[in-house]
């Protein structure tokens, strides 16, 4: 990793060399079979970072054939469970010694504060594995007592390929709690990374083959949602998905999953949390943790509290003091360590949100600062603030 002064931000910038940028399927990085890629983009500038190969539905054919080979006729259903465990305590360890890369790449392809990475996401990440390596060798059946002459006895075995379909605003994390469990469970698997922020599953697809994962229990496929996604979560040789993103998305997985062969379907959702604040709550704590809950990783939470009803008694005083501590929160480089807030993920419209402000009266609007330039670095935050009469 190359670390360089921006001279905008007076920051320190440590920008990664971009290593992976194929499909990895079967234990090697791979070119698409069409040969087709796209753009991964930089949220701090607007700028290309990396062409991604793009996987469709014939790479996803490749990738769960490569899956169902390891699982069928592969060595890791069949490890022990205490086996399995040594290599994902392994692959934690790796972790950590690739951590300032790690948080590095969620911090240029996500926008996400890097010292929230590399001190919070990616040692999570290293803890997750090895928390399911705590389970792996205590998967255990139960003996049932029937009758008086008849126990039963159960089982519990791998469930097979599971097809992993993660989100842009915790790539890392989501990475490593979606593979982790199944990993434990001796299960193999194809993972399809958000196209908006593929770098780090890429990379830990790196790790894992370091760690010892044979070949083809891990697959990744960066790709789009209406082809790769679709023939993933629709793939007859899938035994289930599991997917984290938006509601109207989930239905449709749900739908293809059903119609295909019936896949067992994991879903997390997009959701609302709102705040009730009453007039008897210290105001100051309120509108701390009412900021926190919107401005936590740039609103970009799936329980972000981004509606907030407040008893008319203090509505006013609630909103002065918002709108002051929000406008004190530092915005710029996401690797600058005073920095609180960086640049809003370009998955959104600037003009769009803007055109969303601008027609509903009730929302508190925070902040402008304009993109390209970190020192004025366009960033949004707005809650919508409703009195409790």
């Amino acid at each position: 990793m190359t670390s360089l002064t921006n001279g905008d931000a007076g920051s320190l910038n440590k920008v990664p060399t971009i290593k992976f940028t194929k499909l990895f399927i079967n234990g090697d990085f791979v070119d698409s079979l069409s040969g087709k890629t796209f753009e991964t983009i930089d949220p701090r500038t607007g700028d290309v970072i990396a062409r991604i190969s793009e996987g469709d539905k014939e790479d996803i054919d490749i990738a769960v054939k490569a899956a169902r080979h390891a699982f069928d006729n592969g060595p890791w259903p069949r490890l022990p469970g205490s086996e399995r465990a040594r290599i994902l305590l392994k692959w934690a360890e790796i972790i950590e010694e690739n951590a300032e890369e790690l948080a590095a790449l969620d911090a240029i392809d996500a926008g996400k504060l890097y010292h929230m990475c590399r001190n919070v996401e990616v040692p999570a990440a290293a803890n997750t594995l090895r928390y399911y390596a705590g389970a792996a060798d205590k998967i255990h059946g139960e003996v049932l007592k029937m009758s008086r002459e008849f126990h039963a006895y159960t089982l519990l075995e791998p469930l097979g390929v599971v097809g992993h379909i993660t989100p842009w605003n915790f790539p890392n994390t989501m990475f490593y709690i979606k593979v982790a469990p199944s990993l434990a469970a001796g299960c193999t698997m194809v993972l399809k990374p958000a196209e908006q922020t593929p770098l780090s599953a890429l990379f830990s697809a790196h790790l894992a083959k370091l760690a010892g994962i044979p070949d083809g229990v891990i697959n990744v496929v960066p790709g789009f949602g209406p082809t790769a996604g679709a023939a993933l979560s629709s793939h007859m040789d899938v035994d289930k998905v599991s997917f984290t993103g938006s509601t109207q998305t989930g239905r449709v997985i749900m739908q293809a999953a059903a119609k295909s062969n019936l896949k067992q379907v994991s879903l997390e959702l997009g959701g609302k949390s709102p705040l009730i604040i009453f007039d008897d709550a210290d105001i100051d704590k309120a509108t701390e943790l009412a900021l926190l809950g919107i401005l936590y990783n740039k609103g970009e939470v799936c329980v972000a509290s981004s509606r907030v009803f407040v008893q008319e008694g203090i509505y006013d005083e609630f909103e002065k003091k918002l709108v002051e501590k929000a406008k004190a929160w530092v915005v710029g480089d996401p690797f600058d360590p005073k920095v609180q807030q960086a640049g809003l993920f370009l998955l959104f419209s600037h003009a769009l949100i803007e055109n969303v402000w601008k027609k509903n009266s009730n929302f508190i609007f925070v902040w402008f600062v304009i993109k390209r330039k970190y020192q004025h670095n366009l960033t949004y935050c707005f809650n919508r603030i409703y009195k409790l009469l």
